[in-house]
């Protein structure tokens, strides 16, 4: 406990906080799930703070366009699982604090018994279904739960299914979202992202798990932070006190059907399959490694041909819009021969072979 005194003495010196509320960190359980741009400032700052016990999920692993933006790894980590890696680094910075790896993808079968572990949830994850999956297995089992979200220049931070006073749960994403067509939406890797902006994000969702635990100030529960890098503007959005919603199941999750870049291109080679590039007009103008071209919002208008007998591989620059796009496509032609290019460009260029 002297060590402890001594190490987290500018934090107990705060006022109102103390040694009481440095005691309840030390027994808290906080999992952070998705070790990127967002999990990694997050997950820094909370084993900094003294957390007891932080779980880290992700089945990723660390690739060169993390780094700009993942400050958890070098390039010496490049190939390594990225919650392998988180883990070590962080047990390196504060030994005195528990790390637990999940190196697991999260889905609907593990996800209710990973969270029921922990205190409180840290969304750091960057695609849709996820996110979507996660929200509602907190409200289900009963948990906080910490969202973030990054795009170019702008972050967004808030607090769900916080307990009121009367018993009642604060909103959760499906009273601000109920349904996004994500097809729609690109994510970090497609649309760029400024690094800065996931470190202030991340450290804001540290900032509020902290804030729980200690019952430290306002959360930012039943509202949404909205903060722009570009012109250091911030506002917070209220949302309401109650959430509105009915959640009682869990979205079932499904594997993407997917090709590796060696699998394409021997596809190619050997004219087994076509190559359909999914990204918008500027993006192929910008970079094209060929195929065929249209965008994700015209995928409809060509059914005939992406469900003929040869085999059809989309992609786009990370592989989530193609992952997304290729899902659809199964849930309404079951018998479509189509996959998604797995890593997207971003796997296609760092390919070796």
């Amino acid at each position: 406990m002297k060590n402890d005194l001594i190490r987290y003495s500018c934090q107990i010196a705060l006022p109102g906080f103390g040694k009481d509320a440095q005691v309840a960190l030390r027994q808290a359980k906080v999992l952070i799930i998705g070790a990127g741009g967002l999990g990694c400032p997050s997950a820094q700052y909370l084993a900094a703070a003294g957390i007891g016990v932080l779980g880290i999920a992700d089945f990723d692993t660390v690739s060169l366009s993390n780094l700009h933006r993942q400050v958890l790894y070098t390039p010496s980590d490049v190939g390594k699982l990225k919650v392998i890696v988180a883990c070590q680094k962080l047990k390196q910075q504060n030994p005195g604090i528990t790390l637990v790896p999940h190196d697991v993808r999260i889905t609907s079968d593990n996800i209710i018994d990973i969270i029921q572990q922990y205190d409180i949830i840290i969304d750091g994850t960057d695609n849709f279904e996820t996110r979507y999956l996660i929200n509602d297995a907190c409200v289900i089992a009963g948990k906080p739960l910490v969202y973030g979200a990054i795009y170019q220049f702008e972050g967004q931070a808030a607090v769900w299914n916080v307990t009121n006073a009367d018993g009642s749960r604060s909103p959760n994403y499906r009273d601000l979202f109920p349904k996004v067509d994500e097809t729609q939406i690109p994510n970090c890797a497609d649309g760029g992202v400024i690094p800065t902006i996931a470190g202030i994000i991340g450290c804001i969702q540290a900032n509020e798990v902290i804030k729980y635990i200690t019952k430290a100030g306002e959360l930012l529960a039943g509202k949404m932070m909205l903060f722009d890098a570009l012109n250091m503007q911030s506002r917070v959005v209220k949302i309401g006190k109650v959430s509105r919603t009915q959640i009682t199941t869990l979205m079932q999750t499904t594997d993407t059907p997917t090709m590796s870049v060696s699998q394409v291109k021997q596809g190619l080679t050997n004219n087994t399959l076509d190559l359909i590039d999914i990204r918008t007009d500027q993006e192929r103008d910008e970079v094209d490694i060929g195929g065929i071209h249209f965008e994700a919002d015209e995928i409809d208008d060509n059914t005939d041909y992406l469900i003929n007998q040869k085999v059809k591989v989309l992609y786009c620059s990370s592989g989530k819009r193609s992952g997304e796009a290729v899902k659809i496509i199964r849930e309404k032609h079951p018998q479509a021969k189509v996959y998604s290019l797995a890593g997207g460009l971003k796997a296609w260029f760092e390919d070796t072979d």
